[in-house]
């Protein structure tokens, strides 16, 4: 095994022999570990780094694996929490009946209900109208407090692919979302984490089966990236491995034990996970 070493990207792109701009967390059947992810003579491999690069920066171990031999995980399991923007696409709201909120609205999902690629999402037997809510998810890369629009760019780490899983009749039943958004298993993200990447017109896309059930561009969030971020930071100190969840576009529906749901995001890659029953 050759030497670890810390070094910059473009340093760090040399050794590798590709553009490193993935970050991957996954397991061979060990500890869960680290890596970059890219294509090396003509074959997708992971290259393993040392400690978590949110922490310790970006060093090669110098161990390489093939993709298609390493089990990927959820990409961040996020230290402190998951923010949610709830309503931030229009034509959801209004396809729930709901007006535009005016501001961010905010919600939050424990670390618990994280959930890598493939894991099962679990339906819970206290609720009837399980949802899939595809989106875009923004990965913070440090300590924040009032950031301002025009310095959000200074504090992601990177982009990922995150199914907001909601029970719609808890939802509505509790009158407040902790419970309905906050099943373990409900917040799958994957499958790994996009270091460069124009959030602006990406395309989500949501299909249950193999049918195409959500689709629209990032472009029609009503309040985008750096104004969630800028809001959200407001009123709570955001960490490394923080995770906000952008909001879904319409399109949501219900979810039955057995389906396969895969949310893609242009620019990232898709992110699948099977719901099953609870035993």
């Amino acid at each position: 095994m050759a030497p670890a070493r810390r070094t910059s990207r473009g340093l760090l792109a040399a050794q590798v022999g590709f553009r490193v701009v993935r970050i991957a967390r996954f397991t061979t059947g060990d500890v869960p570990s680290y890596g970059v992810v890219g294509q090396a003579d003509e074959e997708e491999i992971v290259a393993s780094l040392v400690g978590d690069p949110l922490y310790s920066g970006v060093e090669l171990t110098g161990e390489r694996h093939s993709l298609g031999e390493v089990r990927l995980l959820a990409p961040v399991i996020p230290r402190s929490k998951v923010v949610g923007i709830g309503r931030n696409y229009a034509a959801h709201a209004a396809e729930l009946g709901n007006a535009v909120p005016s501001e961010p609205l905010v919600f939050f999902k424990p670390n618990t209900s994280v959930i890598g690629p493939h894991d099962p999402i679990v339906y819970p037997a206290a609720s009837s109208d399980v949802s899939f809510e595809g989106e875009l998810a923004v990965v913070i890369g440090r300590i924040c407090r009032d950031v301002p629009a025009e310095k959000v760019a200074d504090v992601i780490f990177g982009y990922t692919v995150c199914n907001d899983v909601t029970a719609r009749d808890l939802q509505a039943k509790d009158n407040q979302w902790a419970r309905a958004k906050g099943y373990d298993s409900f917040c799958p993200l994957g499958p790994w984490i996009e270091t460069v990447l124009n959030p602006a017109d990406l395309m989500v896309t949501t299909t249950v089966n193999g049918e195409v059930r959500q689709r629209e561009s990032t472009a029609l969030m009503i309040h985008d990236v750096a104004a969630c971020i800028a809001y959200v930071s407001s009123f709570t100190t955001l960490l490394p491995g923080d995770v906000i969840a952008t909001g879904t576009p319409a399109g949501v529906g219900s979810l039955t034990p057995g389906d396969e749901v895969s949310v893609t995001v242009d620019g990232i890659g898709t992110l699948t996970n099977q719901v099953v029953a609870r035993d």
